[in-house]
């Protein structure tokens, strides 16, 4: 009897050790939980609500039998909500990856109902805005799944700039999310003279997704978040304090805005309607797989663009297209040191970037100005033609170029190291308006010098010397002619005028000079 007693307890025994604990919890909702590393001698940590952790092992409470409960985390109703049913069947393309992800509330408005009026009025323009977005939508709907954001704002490009990553507002926003110089700045997005990130694929998007996230913590509305992306952060703050004072409501559709913003998100709501129900509208989406468009492959030497392109056997404007950021004949590695290819195409580069044979990749480097030139005077001290120079460095009429700028110009043949990091991740083109002279022509009187001549007409005594091609202690013949330069604003109003100017005491006046004058560039 006591045998089978004790063999009851054992059998009892072994089937608890063998059993699994109830109630743990999914892989998902273990919160705080870390996992136990290879070597580790800590147990799995787990961060209670009140930012406790679990003691380590070694400490007598760590330590944890089959008999213990699983502590679990309890979710709130906001994570519930955030929280979805995944379908079982996958996409079956990425407009409806993208309508499954439709998470902000509908807006209803007249404005709505004219937009979806326009759009679904002009087929052809609604494709061509579509099928250019191919490139870029799969990544975008993947960035905002990682985020948790709902994926209308996938197409918020379509309102921005059609989807084009080349597109310049008047206000000199730029790229497929219309980045302001500033913005850009403030979110890391390098503008240089070599790349502007707020065309960049990649680097914008991100961007653009860190801004609208920022906004909707601010506002706790998406609607509101975008009214600030279009107007600014302050303006619609702004608005929301006005109609609080006044008691009014603070939704979008309440706040007194511009036309460009109260139309901002009926725009959206309307691209979204008819991506929803592209039949309703009577319009046709292009088909776009599932699937990633491009990936990014690392270059490790500066390579012209056409050479990358052909490498790749990609055509030069879809190869622009991937890499709107780069705004010059050549990619410089140190600054961006990836690009983006078709799918299928980044092997075909890497195989035929290896087995190139044709000498350097880059035919061009940068030549940093040592002083202020004219564009002309810098040409012909890189051996370059004035046009051709003005053309690859987007150098336009009328200017100057600073001392310290950053300037493409061609390599030679005994170059072989590419442009530094410091240069090609900070070379600025800094420019100057051109100044027009004015030139006067006068004739020295008796005892006239430079010096007499420049406290006259005030000007330096090295200009004066510098235009007559005289020393700074040059004395002048009566009657000679001096040449003197002027600004607009500095330009004497009259010869007579310069020569009524008061005289030392005892000095004698002047021979009275005759002058000519004519505008001269400097």
């Amino acid at each position: 009897m006591n045998f089978l007693k004790r063999a009851i307890l054992l059998l009892a025994v072994a089937l608890v050790g063998c059993a699994a604990p109830q109630g743990e919890p999914a892989q998902d909702s273990l919160r705080g939980l870390t996992p136990l590393g290879v070597g580790d001698d800590t147990l799995a940590r787990r961060t209670s609500p009140s930012g406790k952790t679990a003691p380590r092992l070694g400490d007598p409470s760590s330590v944890r039998t089959p008999f213990d409960p699983i502590p679990l985390t309890p979710m709130d109703a906001p994570m519930l909500a955030s929280r979805s049913v995944v379908p079982m069947a996958p996409p079956v393309d990425l407009w409806d990856r993208i309508r499954r992800g439709f998470a902000m509330p509908d807006l209803e408005s007249d404005l709505v109902r004219d937009r979806e009026q326009w759009y679904s009025s002009r087929p052809d323009y609604l494709y061509r805005m579509t099928e250019r977005s191919r490139k870029y939508l799969f990544h975008i709907v993947e960035e905002l799944e990682m985020r948790n954001m709902p994926t209308e704002l996938a197409l918020l490009p379509f309102i921005e700039s059609a989807f084009n990553p080349q597109a310049v507002s008047v206000a000199k926003a730029a790229g497929m999310w219309q980045f302001m110089p500033a913005t850009g700045k403030y979110f890391e997005l390098k503008q240089n003279a070599f790349r502007d990130d707020r065309r960049d694929v990649l680097a914008s998007t991100r961007a653009a997704l860190d801004y609208l996230q920022k906004l909707y913590g601010m506002f706790g509305d998406w609607h509101l978040a975008l009214a600030a992306y279009n107007w600014g952060e302050g303006s619609v703050g702004r608005a929301i304090a006005k109609n609080q004072r006044n008691n009014q409501p603070t939704g979008y559709l309440h706040l007194n805005m511009p036309m460009e913003t109260r139309f901002y998100v009926p725009k959206l709501q309307a691209v979204k309607n008819i991506v929803a129900r592209p039949l309703a509208y009577n319009s046709q989406l292009p088909p776009i797989d599932n699937h990633p468009y491009f990936q990014t492959v690392t270059i490790q030497r500066d390579i012209d663009v056409t050479l990358a392109a052909r490498l790749a056997e990609v055509p030069l404007d879809d190869f622009k297209a991937l890499n709107p950021s780069v705004n010059r004949p050549v990619i410089l590695a140190a600054g961006t040191p990836q690009i983006l290819l078709p799918w299928d195409n980044a092997e075909v580069f890497q195989a035929n970037l290896e087995s190139y044979g044709g000498g350097r990749l880059a035919s061009w480097t940068v030549w940093v100005a040592p002083s202020t030139m004219r564009p002309a005077d810098a040409a012909k001290r890189v051996g370059m033609s004035e046009a051709d120079f003005r053309s690859v460095n987007a150098i336009p009429p009328r200017v100057v170029i600073r001392a310290g700028s950053s300037l493409l110009v061609p390599r030679s043949a005994q170059t072989s190291h590419d442009v530094a990091v410091q240069v090609a991740d900070n070379g600025q083109l800094s420019l100057a308006p051109e100044v027009v002279l004015k030139q006067m022509v006068v004739k020295a009187g008796k005892a006239d010098s430079v010096a007499s001549i420049a406290r006259r007409y005030r000007v330096n005594s090295a200009q004066v010397a510098q235009w007559n091609k005289v020393a700074v202690t040059a004395n002048f013949k009566p009657g000679q002619s001096v040449t003197l330069y002027f600004s607009p604003k500095a330009y004497p109003k009259s010869n007579a005028a310069a020569q009524a100017k008061p005289r030392a005491k005892g000095a004698k006046a002047p021979g009275k000079p005759n002058t000519t004058a004519k505008a001269v560039k400097r």
